[in-house]
């Protein structure tokens, strides 16, 4: 381990930073301020220090919470701490969107220039509030902030010894109001269904506050927790198995399954993530359900750690969510508090802890491995698999990964019933799923819906737009449909039968306000600005395929042959040869766009 420290000192503001969170420093190696020869000599507790080394992510979030940025003195000073080599940790700060290693005002305006925003002038409201902040003030386009049904977003981020962070929804370019609220009475104008008595997983949401758990104890919570304890580990995945329940976030793998395999496995111990990074354009439900019930992913979560045998789980929650974060806190410590996390719950002899880990702007992290190296303090680039994280996970132990919808799936699966559960949807898609809908509809926002229903149903309860052009469904990675399509079921069966995906659920409808070469161009952009660069397919495919785009629309619009077949062989490519799943859906929009609406026809 090359263990190179520079001569750069932290200030007084970093040291404190990095000391809250890791305790003073036991000796002059550390940066204690006695500096006696012999107290140099060695790193105490060498193998200890570089055990927490899954401290880095949340020191550098410290530092740049207090100053605004990191200094080449406040990384060495938190890498003597953690016996880090500064070459790597300076890997991992320049890895995230949210960090700079470069001086930068204290406040930074981030405002999203992604399909949703761009639809209404996101890319010009940023350039005006370029020329409207003062010199105190970094404005910075941003990928999709996960305000889409409030779109135009931005989110403003002060760092300090009060450091907060503000979404602003509807964003206007000037200043930071209106500012985006936390709903304090009923109603949800994220969930526009709200109060409608035959919701199942946001039954709660608009309904119930969200800061009471006697509240949500009052709603029927914690009974699912009950009937599992009631029931047993083994109990709980044969009830998940038989309803059906498969992965939410995309992937659509059987959540039973996973679980068993990692409950099955000897090597110990075991852990439980909850996979709460959305950052695929146009996704925001994972927040709005953290928003509005943190409770329910508090539940879900116990249960899922009893059932694979896990004692420990992490939520690893979007950097740019401070509202479902200051939420899943206040919820974790109140369980806390009342016996339902921690040492021996409901009396039952099962001890389970969350603890909550924050991104800083890394869409690949959405990739469970990449995840896991996030989490464990390395740049958040994918595994190669095998093992799979059933078998090596987090810290190479077994872990089961799942995402917000997926885990509050199985509440009601408890409290109903596998068989009853199951009846709701299709047969090879159960339950009830969750939507994003925004872009050109009269009422955006999440929108629960039994598996089966149609494209065209949905659209309906949003205010189908008129003109209709295209349809992105999964987002980004995801595929467009024509207006005459609407009579595609929304079921995973269904979309794949169309030729389609179904993904995390994103549903974003586009009038004529935003020409389709430009939207093409924004997700190719955003595809390059996230690659990870670990595999070259990925890397280099994502540059090929923005600037071939850049050409044709040099050319306004007008494709030359050689420009879509190298489009198509790139993005084979990508689909074939990428290490993860980024680079292999980094072509799927623009195809479907060439082939199923004709984009670029001459």
């Amino acid at each position: 381990m090359d263990l190179r420290f520079g001569d750069s000192k932290p200030t007084d503001e970093e040291r404190e930073a990095v000391d809250a969170l890791l305790g003073p420093p036991e000796s002059a190696w550390e940066g204690a301020d006695d500096r006696s020869d012999a107290d140099l000599r060695w790193a105490r507790g060498g193998r200890a220090a570089r055990e927490r080394r899954d401290l880095l992510l949340p020191g550098l979030h410290a530092v740049n919470d207090r100053v605004g940025w990191i200094s080449e003195g406040a990384l060495d000073y938190l890498c003597r701490r953690l016996t880090v080599p500064p070459a790597e940790a300076y890997g991992v700060a320049t890895f995230y969107s949210m960090f700079s290693v470069r001086a930068r005002p204290a406040s930074v305006l981030h405002v999203c220039t992604d399909l949703a925003c761009a639809r209404v002038g996101g890319a010009e409201l940023c350039g005006s509030a370029r020329g409207r902040f003062g010199p105190d003030v970094q404005v910075s386009e941003s990928p999709c902030l996960g305000l889409c049904e409030r779109a135009p977003a931005a989110l403003l981020v002060r760092a300090g010894p009060a450091a907060s962070a503000v979404p602003i929804a509807p964003f206007r370019g000037s200043a930071p109001d209106p500012v985006l609220q936390a709903p304090d009475g009923l109603g949800s104008p994220d969930v526009p269904q709200a109060g409608d008595p035959g919701l199942v997983l946001l039954k709660r949401v608009g309904v119930v506050d969200p800061a009471s758990l006697d509240d949500y104890r009052a709603e029927g919570g914690y009974g699912a927790l009950r009937r599992a304890f009631a029931i047993g580990a083994g109990g709980v995945i044969r009830e998940v198995t038989d309803a059906g329940l498969v992965g939410r976030g995309g992937a659509a793998f059987p959540t039973g399954r996973k679980w068993q395999a990692t409950a099955a496995q000897p090597d110990g111990p075991h852990y439980l993530v909850c996979n709460a990074d959305e950052s695929e354009p146009g996704t925001f439900k994972d927040r709005v359900v953290m928003e509005g019930d943190p409770y329910a992913l508090v539940e879900a979560m116990t249960i899922a750690g009893y059932a694979t045998g896990a004692r420990h789980g992490y939520l690893y929650l979007r950097g740019e969510y401070p509202l479902a974060l200051a939420r899943m806190s206040h919820a974790v410590e109140q369980a806390r508090a009342r016996g339902l996390l921690g040492e021996d719950i409901l009396g039952q002899g099962f001890s389970f802890d969350i603890e909550i880990r924050r991104g800083a702007g890394a869409y690949i992290c959405g990739e469970e491995t990449a995840l896991f190296n996030s989490i464990e303090g390395y740049r958040g680039e994918p595994r190669s698999k095998p093992p799979f994280p059933v078998e090596k996970g987090l810290f190479g132990r077994p872990t089961a990964a799942n995402n917000v919808e997926t885990l509050v799936n199985v509440l009601p699966i408890l409290t109903m019933g596998a068989q009853a559960y199951a009846a709701i949807g299709t047969e090879q898609s159960t339950g009830p799923k969750l939507f994003c809908v925004c872009g050109a509809v009269g009422r955006p926002g999440v929108y629960e819906l039994p598996f089966g229903a149609t494209l065209g149903d949905l659209l309906a309860l949003a205010g189908t737009p008129d003109p209709l052009r295209a349809i992105l469904l999964g987002g980004a990675a995801g595929g467009f449909v024509r207006p005459d399509e609407l009579d595609i079921p929304l079921t995973f069966e269904g979309t794949r039968a169309a030729g389609t995906t179904l993904g995390s659920g994103v549903v974003m409808a586009f009038d004529d306000a935003l020409p389709l070469p430009r939207i093409l161009l924004r997700i190719a952009a955003f595809f390059r600005d996230e690659s990870c660069g670990q595999c070259v397919p990925c890397r280099v495919g994502t540059v090929r395929q923005q600037e071939a785009l850049h050409r044709i629309a040099e050319r306004r619009g007008i494709a030359a042959d050689d420009d879509i077949a190298l489009l198509r062989e790139v993005g084979r490519t990508m689909r074939d040869a990428s290490i993860c799943g980024l680079g292999q859906t980094a072509w799927n929009a623009i195809e479907s766009a060439i082939d199923r609406l004709g984009a670029y026809a001459s």
